[in-house]
């Protein structure tokens, strides 16, 4: 049986933590592997009430891990995640986020597709999130083409199931910490030697609380990733 591993990261998400968690939970459930998947959401340091609530949580619902550590930012908190997933046995990895933008219930084709696919990700079709956030996707996918000469569709998205094999050879490529992780992954996927495939999904507007990152924000994590992708894509060129 293959066991799954939800990695879900969490920053002052007290608003819809525990919505996240009843969502996903029958994930896991309907794929357990016998008990040992596991859903896992990573307080990533959060100020609020977040860690509390999971903490709570883990009390009622068996397959929930809560894990915390000191906040080091999105990319670095998805990337603990999957080190996470593969260090406690997971066969497949899938990561989404804590806003509650994303569904449940579109999950099953990715799971029914896993055996053909070395990575399925989702494409936000009829995106909620704003136009900034649009655009600002629109920017990265043609800084990523330009840079890595290869075309991602939506390198961005937090809907995305990955096999434990070559997630653990891509992640290799990946230095620690760093932002944009989710990007380089896609962008390690669609360059290397592995079956990539994009299913269409619902895309909704946060549903409870702040945003974090703000246009601001990311527009000096942009900048300082373009930097990273060329030295990235020079050591590649190298390999």
């Amino acid at each position: 049986m293959d066991r799954l591993y939800i990695v879900i990261p969490a920053y002052n998400e007290e608003e819809n933590i525990e919505q996240v968690i009843r969502d996903w939970h029958p994930v896991v459930e309907r794929h357990s592997a016998e008990g040992t998947s596991r859903l896992v959401v990573i307080d990533d340091g959060s100020k609020d009430g977040t860690y509390k609530i999971l903490q709570e949580y883990q009390k009622k619902y068996p397959l929930l891990e809560a894990v915390t550590k000191p906040n080091a930012g999105h990319g670095a908190t998805v990337l603990f995640g999957y080190h996470y997933a593969l260090e406690h046995g997971a066969d497949y990895v899938f990561q989404t986020d804590s806003d509650g933008q994303t569904l449940p219930e579109e999950f099953e084709p990715f799971w029914k597709q896993r055996e053909q696919y070395d990575l399925l990700i989702g494409k936000r079709c009829h995106r909620q999130d704003g136009t900034s956030r649009i655009f600002v996707t629109r920017v990265l996918r043609l800084v990523v083409g330009l840079t890595f000469r290869v075309w991602v569709e939506d390198a961005n998205t937090p809907y995305r199931l990955m096999h434990a094999d070559t997630l653990r050879e891509v992640l290799k490529r990946v230095p620690e910490g760093f932002n944009l992780s989710n990007v380089l992954i896609s962008v390690l996927y669609c360059k290397g030697p592995y079956r990539v495939k994009y299913l269409p999904i619902t895309f909704r507007p946060r549903q409870g609380g702040v945003n974090s990152i703000n246009i601001k924000k990311i527009v000096r994590i942009g900048w300082q990733a373009l930097k990273d992708f060329r030295k990235i894509e020079k050591a590649l060129e190298r390999v």
